[in-house]
C-alpha cells in the first residue's frame, strides 16, 4: 500500500511593515528611564518621567499588532487612544476623580497620564480580609461609599467604564504638607507642588525647578482607608445612557467582588447604595436593571 503523501508545511505571512517599536516606547522616551507597571491585551503600561526629569507620570502605549494590516492597526489604535483621552478629559472636568491627560500621540501610539501615588481597590481589600478589625470595617465601608460616589458621578454624565473591576478603582494617598522646615513648605512659585496639569509641568521645566521633597510614607492601611478614590483604565469606556449598560458596569464589578473578595462581598451593598444617591435621577432605574442582569448571569452560569 502506497504511502499518502507528505503535505507541504504551511509558512507564516510575513509581518507587516511598521514604524512603530514592538515593545519598547518611542521618543521621547527612554528604554532606561521605564518602570514596567503592567501589562494588558492592549497596551503596556510604565511609569517614567515627563517634560520634569522629577515628574513621575503612567505612560499608557499601543504597540502595534503584527496579526492586523498595517493600515486597520493605525486606524485602530488612533480610534482607542483618543476615545479614552476624550472621556478622560470630559469626566475629570465634570469633577470625578480620574487621572488628568499630560500627553498623547495617537500616531505613535502613547497616552501620559497623571500619576497616583497609592493603592488598588483589590489590594485593600486583600489586606483588609486578612486582618481587619470593627474600627477598620467602619473605615472601609466610608471607603466603598466613596467608589459608589464617583462610578454614580461618571454613570450621571453618561460614560460608562467598560472594565469596571477593583483592579481599575485607585485609592490615593492621602497628602499631608509638612510645616517642619521652610524648605519643605510648598509656595504659590513652585508649580510641582500641587496636582499635574501640563500647563503646570511646563512651566516647571522651564523654570528648572529642583526635585521636590519626597512624599511622606504612610503604610499603615487606616491611613489609606481615607484616600480619594480614582478611576482608571477607560481603554474601553464608552459613552451611554442607557440603563443596560450602566447596570452592566455594576455588575461586573459585583462579579469582581464575588470572584476575587468573597468574604467582602457584603461591602458591597455600601457601593449600590452611594450609588443611588449620586447617579442622579435614574440611578433608581439602574439599580432595578441590575436585578435583571444578575438574573441573566445566574442563568448563563448554571447552564454552562
Amino acid at each position: 500500500m502506497a504511502e499518502a503523501p507528505i503535505a507541504t508545511p504551511i509558512e507564516p505571512p510575513p509581518l507587516p511593515h511598521t514604524t512603530r517599536p514592538l515593545h519598547n516606547l518611542p521618543p521621547p522616551f527612554t528604554h532606561h528611564a521605564l518602570e514596567p507597571l503592567t501589562q494588558g491585551a492592549e497596551a503596556l503600561v510604565y511609569k517614567t518621567t515627563f517634560l520634569t526629569p522629577h515628574t513621575p507620570v503612567v505612560v499608557k502605549y499601543r504597540p502595534p499588532k503584527p496579526y492586523r494590516h498595517a493600515t486597520l492597526d493605525r486606524r485602530l489604535t488612533k480610534q482607542r487612544l483618543l476615545a479614552e483621552a476624550r472621556s478622560l478629559v470630559r469626566v475629570k472636568r465634570e469633577g470625578v476623580h480620574v487621572p488628568g491627560v499630560l500627553g498623547a500621540d495617537w500616531e505613535g501610539g502613547w497616552l501620559v497620564l497623571e500619576f497616583l501615588e497609592g493603592r488598588s481597590v483589590r489590594g485593600v481589600l486583600d489586606g483588609w480580609v486578612k486582618g481587619r478589625g470593627e474600627e477598620e470595617e467602619e473605615e472601609m465601608k466610608g471607603l466603598m461609599r466613596r467608589v459608589g460616589k464617583e462610578i454614580g458621578k461618571l454613570h450621571g454624565l453618561g460614560v460608562c467604564h467598560g472594565d469596571l473591576t477593583t483592579s481599575n478603582i485607585m485609592v490615593r494617598t492621602p497628602t499631608f504638607i509638612s510645616t517642619s522646615t521652610s524648605t519643605s513648605t510648598p509656595t504659590a512659585s513652585s508649580p510641582l507642588h500641587g496636582k499635574q496639569t501640563p500647563s503646570t509641568l511646563r512651566e516647571a521645566a522651564m523654570c528648572g525647578d529642583e526635585e521636590p521633597p519626597p512624599h511622606p510614607s504612610s503604610s499603615s492601611s487606616s491611613l489609606l482607608l481615607h484616600g480619594d478614590i480614582y478611576l482608571i483604565d477607560f481603554g474601553l469606556t464608552t459613552s451611554s445612557i442607557q440603563d443596560e449598560d450602566k447596570a452592566v458596569d455594576l455588575y461586573v464589578l459585583e462579579r469582581a467582588f464575588a470572584a476575587t473578595h468573597p468574604a467582602a462581598e457584603p461591602l458591597f451593598h455600601q457601593v449600590l447604595a452611594s450609588y443611588g444617591e449620586w447617579g442622579g435621577k435614574g440611578a433608581r432605574s439602574v439599580l432595578r436593571r441590575l436585578e435583571g442582569v444578575r438574573l441573566r448571569g445566574r442563568k448563563r452560569s448554571m447552564l454552562g
